[in-house]
This record gives C-alpha cells, structure tokens and sequence, in this order.
C-alpha cells in the first residue's frame, strides 16, 4: 500500500483542491470525513485538517479528539482546522469583526521554522474565514502574521502540529505549494506518487478484486469512461464489456465516431441505440434535477438489460471522478446537482460497482490516460455530461429541439477547432434556451430560438472562469449559427464564473 497524507474533510469547499495541490508534489492522499477516519494504519505519513463552514464553538458539530492526533501524526490545520486545534487544546475563537476575505501579505515572526522554509516575506497568501484565533494555549507559538490576523501560523512546541488561518491550496497563495511541500518534507513522504504508478498499483488492484469476472462499462465518448475502459483492458482484457448507449443526446455524428474509436484502441464494445427509449421517458420533464434522474434510470435498465444477456456478468464500471461525488454530495449534505454515474445502484440490480477513477480530478485522469498511451486527440476531449444535450436543451427535451441544438454545437466545436482555439478552453458547448425572441430574416419577421454559448477556463472543474473568447470569433460563429440552423435567430455568450454558477446550466 502507498505510503499517504490523510485530509480529514470538515466541508470545505478547497478540501479537494488540497487533495490535488498534495497530489501534485508526488504523494498520494484521501480525502475522509472528519468523523470516518481509523487510527492505526501503517501507510499514513500525516493528516491535514480541512476548512469548514460551520464554527468550532457551534454545538455538537465536528467534535473529534483531536489531542490524539496530534500524538499519532504530523498534522496541519487549515483555517477552521487551525482554530479547532487550538481550541480544542484550549484557545480562544471568536467572530471576526468583519468576514476576512482575500488577498494578505505574511510577516515572518519565525522565518527559521521548517513549514516556513524558503518562504519570503511579504508573501502573499489567501484569507477565506469569518471567525479567528484570538488566544492561543501555552504551547502554541506564533510563527506568522498578517496585518489583521496575529496568528496567521502556529506551530505546537515539541510536535509536528502547525495550523495556518490562511489557504496554502489557494492559487492566490502564491507559496502555498512550497508550504505544502514543506509539510509533507516534515512527514518524511518520499514524494512516489505518479501516474505510472497509478496505473501500475491500479491495475493490480483492480486483477485482484475482480478475478476472472465480466465487467460491463458504462461508455459515455468522453475522457473519464474512455480511460477507465483502456485501463480495466489492461487489467482483465475480453472480460470487459463496454456498452456505448445512443440516448439520441449525443453531439452531431458522435456515437458513429466514437465507436470507431473505441473499436480502434481494441475494446470489446457493444452499441446500443435507444433513442426512442430516452426521448419517451424525457417527455413533459423540464425539471433538471428530474431529466439527470430518468436519464440515470433509464441509463441503469439498459445496463441491466444487456447484463442479462450475458453470462457471469458481475460488476458494472463507470468513469465516475471526484469533482461528481463532491457535487452530489458534500460532507454538509449539500445536494450542488446530482450526476447519473455518482449515488450507486438500485437493489434489484445484482452487480457491484466499480469506479477505479473516483478520487482523481480531470486533470490527472488526462495524465494517466497518456501514461496509458492513449491519444491525445481522444485524452483532450472537452468534457461532456453523462446526460448530454438533455441537460443543455433546457427545459422539455424533444427530438426536434435536440436536432436543432446538435447543428449549433457542431457549428461551435468545429470552428473552435478551426481557429485553434479548442485546446485553450476547458470546457464549451451550446446550450438551447426555452426563449423565444422576433428578429427579421430575409425581410420576414421570424420568432426563433435563443442559443447560448458557453466556453470556460479551469484546471480541476472546482472552479472555473469564462473564456474571453475573440470578438471577432463569437462574431463568426453566431452568423454561422443564425445563417445556417433553422430555427434560431439569436444567439448569444456566457460570461458567468463557477462559483457562483455552475458550468453547465442544468
């Protein structure tokens, strides 16, 4: 078992952007919640505790005995995970006078302390807090402040515990990286982790749990289940299954395309067209929530069917990342939006699941899919929703707003492609709006649809940002889009950030 650091998850919001930083320094890490995690395991190297939503002096939430942690592992503590440290042992916590928020400039009161090695003064780091140490035990000693926080970081005399008031995992933290790589130096980690040894330790796992049973895998065309489909090939061969479903909500061409190309890497590959199937289900549902669970349903049956046709059929794979199990659920019970591959199956269904990709983010699923020797044509792929066009007609989905909806995306993707421009983006697509608006075609009045373009930026699909797109470009593409679908006589740009909207609309 590799060796790992353990973040105990309070609820943060960047608990997974610390799991990735850690990733990034070549060691591997989990995420557990704050009351899941079991002492005792040999290949635990230190634990870091996440920030939080709620409060430390808020009854009967997040009580752990953290005194005995402290004993076991090099810990640090990341804004509620620093204050609850120091209360617990004792100190003081109270509301900040004003939520603190933002950029801060450290001033070093220990510039010689190892979590501080290499850090400059004046650094800038990432505040994101509304309550804040104001005492601290006897024991703990100040090793940075900023101009409005005295207990910026501590450390615990005679331990290896630190806390930090500030976000380290925060981009904005422009060397929080190095105190990261500073922490993990001082849990003697031998910074192992890679995607070769990824696929090498996964690969075993994955011979060993599943033996000679047949798998069946839930093929989508995107990068998630296509890696995880190379990947459990390399693990059990012809006793995978992959099943690719026509829902009719694919883009323009795609289920013929990417049937060649999963035919092409030399996977055992089953299409089914079920069109007709997913369209009488969808209609009459506007609800988002409600499309995503009926495309699940119907997504599962169809699985448990073509299972049925086959003999020893035990487990079913799906691409599933962590980016969707944090969105379907949060530690706080926070439903974001549910995702068809994430929640498990249903009872009646006997297969067990397996999700050899759970806990990577996107960006790591492309670098193992290349560690894999997959192409990079295939690796880069934007990703695509697991419900597809049923969540970006929005709305009541039908064949025909379907139709019009895969002209104007095929119209968007290709030109990104043609102006070099694909490879800058995330994440694009085109999204088909319940708007009808008038406008004026060939000296005719017209009352077409609205269609919304959407291109992000991000690295993890935690967060992202518009991409601002030429204007020049969207100018192109929206002639292209109104000259040539029937139908649309307006279309128009995104231009929202996630948080606090999400990058697709439904």
């Amino acid at each position: 078992m590799p060796e790992k650091v353990i973040i105990l998850d309070f609820g943060s919001q960047t608990t997974q952007l610390i799991a990735r930083r850690i990733r990034e320094l070549s060691v591997y890490c989990e995420i557990v919640p704050y009351d899941k995690f079991v002492p005792g395991d040999a290949s635990v190297k230190g634990l870091i505790l996440s920030g939080s939503p709620w409060s430390v002096y808020d009854p009967d939430v997040c009580r752990i005995d953290v005194s005995s942690l402290r004993r076991a592992y090099p810990i640090l503590g990341i804004c509620y995970g620093a204050q609850l440290m120091a209360y617990s042992a004792g100190g003081e916590v109270m509301q900040a006078p004003s939520r603190e928020y933002g950029r801060a400039r450290l001033s070093m009161a220990d510039a010689d302390d190892a979590l501080l090695k290499g850090i400059e003064v004046g650094s800038q780091v990432w505040m994101s807090h509304g309550d804040t140490i104001t005492g601290l035990p006897s024991t703990f000693r100040i090793i940075a402040s900023t101009d409005s926080v005295s207990a910026a970081a501590y450390r615990v005399e005679g331990e290896l515990s630190f806390g930090v008031q500030f976000h380290p995992e925060a981009y904005h933290s422009e060397q929080g990286l190095l105190l990261l790589s500073n922490f993990l130096d001082l849990c003697g980690c031998n910074r192992s982790w890679t995607p070769a040894s990824f696929v090498e330790s996964t690969v075993g796992d994955l011979r060993s749990m599943l033996g000679n049973d047949r798998v069946i895998l839930a093929l989508s065309g995107g990068v998630d289940s296509s890696v995880t489909a190379v990947l459990l090939n390399k693990a059990i061969g012809r006793n995978l299954i992959c099943i690719f479903v026509d829902h009719g909500l694919l883009r323009k061409d795609e289920f013929g395309e990417v049937m060649a190309a999963y035919e092409g890497l030399g996977l055992n590959v089953i299409g089914v067209k079920a069109a007709d199937r997913f369209f009488g289900a969808l209609k009459g549902v506007s609800d988002p929530e409600d499309k995503r669970k009926l495309i699940g349903k119907n997504f599962i049956e169809i699985f448990e069917e073509e299972a049925g046709k086959l003999k020893d059929v035990r487990w079913l794979a799906q691409g599933t990342i962590y980016p969707d199990v944090i969105e379907s659920l949060s530690i706080t019970g926070t439903v974001i939006k549910s995702h068809h591959n994430v929640g498990g199956l249903p009872e009646r269904m006997r297969l067990r699941l397996v999700e050899p990709l759970r806990l990577l983010f996107k960006d790591e699923v492309r670098r193992v899919g290349i560690e894999l020797g997959m192409n990079e044509k295939l690796i880069n792929r934007h990703p695509f929703p697991g419900p597809g066009l049923g969540i970006r007609v929005l709305g009541e989905v039908s064949p025909e707003k379907v139709s019009i909806l895969q002209e104007a995306d095929s119209i968007y993707m290709n030109m990104l492609k043609e102006h070099g421009l694909y490879n800058n983006v995330w994440q694009a697509g085109a999204i088909l709006l319940p708007v009808r608006s008038v406008g004026v075609m060939g000296d005719e009045r017209t009352y077409g649809f609205t269609i919304a373009l959407r291109a992000v930026t991000s690295t993890d699909a935690m967060t992202a940002d518009w991409a601002q797109l030429p204007y020049e470009f969207l100018s192109s593409v929206s002639n292209e889009i109104i000259n040539k679908v029937r139908g649309v006589n307006r279309v128009v740009y995104d231009i929202s950030s996630k948080p606090p909207s999400t990058i697709e609309w439904e």
